[in-house]
């Protein structure tokens, strides 16, 4: 079934509309319109003969007749005949007959001439042409009329259904996900339904694109936890199966094994070594899941790095590298003391281990708009571009083996993110031509 067009229906019914006005218009005034026309005629036949009616008034019957026969010689297309009381004609002109009934085409007008006579006067050959003049020049006044009326309907469906096909148009796009045309500029109701539409639509995308993100970020947790799960599984089979071949080969006495004492220190190593992991992972889950919340209080942070720097410099002259520290007395910000603690040793200790021989760690500060930036730079150092991303993820290490032997468990960096993103602050690790820069953003008061 062919669909029919909204400019269609609008077109046909506002045509309808006019004709059936047009009509009960005519219908209406038809009659107050000939009335007012036969009224309009016998004035003018009453003024016609006005001046005959003068001349008859108080005159006798032969004066009259007299007149009235003078006054048609002179007007010969003027038809008239006069009376008098007794109904008896004293006077005709040749182009009446004052016995016959007048039909509908012909004016007649009354004129009483004193008391005892009476001046009939018709004038039909005037009344039938302006009749058909008023007809024909009111037949073409409502011709012109309903061709204006069609016109108009014609402009007023294309104004009413132009912005309702293109608001069909957009929504059939949107229906799509498609790019719609920019707003309309209108100030009236289709304007109105237009932004609303495009508000919802826009309000759709945003909440397309949120799930989307949504999706996004479920995805990558889920490949994240099982990154972190598989990675876990594998740092804890390792030692755990070391530790067993240590103590099956004690147990059967297998060679150097049977020195009991040295190889269960070996075990508990191992063991320490796993208990440290398995808190850190404890630790990591509790910072994802929101368990460990933040409690700000104000820190010197100077002496916060101070008192975390003894053990640091030992380590760190033993492979015969500096530690230098520059932060301005009396800086004090606002910060979980333990958490902060955390933070700064694992990076302070990331630093050193990743510092070449003879290199330097430098620790300073400085101000950073309304943030109080603390900035720890191992020089010498560098990073692949490639690699530097990663060294968040959980148990990732650049160097495996060095790592191993170092007993890092490659959780340190993964701490440091979920702590510093717990109390919501900023931070970046990145290389400068001196090495690479880790920098953090406090809170100044």
């Amino acid at each position: 079934m062919k669909k029919r067009g909204i400019f269609i229906k609008v077109f046909t019914y506002t045509t309808i509309f006019l004709i059936l006005l047009a009509c009960v218009t005519v219908a209406l005034f038809s009659q107050q319109f000939l009335s007012f026309y036969n009224t309009s005629q016998m004035e003018q036949l009453y003024h016609s003969y006005q001046d005959l009616h003068e001349q008859l008034s108080r005159k006798s019957m032969d004066e009259i007749v007299e007149i009235a026969q003078i006054y048609y010689e002179n007007n010969q297309s003027f038809s008239f005949y006069i009376k008098d009381s007794g109904d008896r004609v004293i006077f005709s002109t040749s182009n009446i007959d004052p016995n016959a009934v007048p039909d509908n085409n012909v004016s007649v007008v009354k004129m009483l001439i004193g008391q005892d006579y009476t001046l009939w006067a018709t004038n039909q050959r005037a009344a039938t042409a302006d009749y058909s003049g008023l007809v024909s020049k009111s037949l073409l006044a409502l011709t012109f009329m309903l061709a204006i009326g069609i016109i108009g309907a014609f402009i007023f469906a294309q104004l009413m259904t132009k912005p309702i096909k293109r608001l069909a148009e957009d929504a059939k796009k949107m229906a799509n996900l498609e790019d719609v045309p920019p707003l309309p500029d209108r100030r009236d109701e289709l304007g109105d339904l237009a932004r609303d539409v495009h508000s919802m639509y826009d309000k759709l995308k945003e909440t397309i694109s949120r799930l989307e993100d949504e999706i996004l970020r479920e995805r990558e947790m889920e490949e994240t936890q099982r990154y972190f799960f598989s990675a876990a599984s594998h740092e804890l089979k390792t030692p755990i199966a070391a530790a067993s071949v240590l103590l099956e080969g004690m147990i059967e006495n297998v060679g150097d094994y049977k020195d009991h004492s040295k190889y269960l220190r070996e075990c508990i190593k191992m063991m320490d070594a796993q208990d440290k992991m398995i808190s850190e992972i404890l630790e990591i889950v509790n910072l994802s899941d929101g368990k460990i919340i933040p409690f700000p209080e104000k820190l010197d942070l100077g002496r916060t790095v101070a008192d975390l720097l003894p053990s640091f410099r030992t380590l760190a002259e033993s492979n015969g590298k500096q530690i230098k520290v520059d932060i301005s007395e009396d800086k004090i910000c606002l910060a979980d003391k333990k958490m902060l603690r955390k933070v700064l040793s694992n990076i302070i200790l990331n630093a050193v281990q990743n510092t070449p021989e003879g290199g330097e760690i430098r620790i300073w500060s400085e101000d950073v708009a309304d943030q109080y930036r603390l900035c720890v730079l191992n020089t010498g150092a560098h990073i692949d571009k490639d690699t530097l991303p990663k060294l968040f993820d959980p148990f990732y290490r650049v160097d495996k083996a060095r790592s191993r032997k170092d007993n890092r468990s490659g959780l340190g960096l993964t701490i440091v993110q979920k702590a510093l993103g717990a109390m919501d602050m900023d931070y970046a690790l990145e290389n400068t031509s001196e090495g690479v820069l880790f920098w953090l953003d406090l809170p100044e008061l």
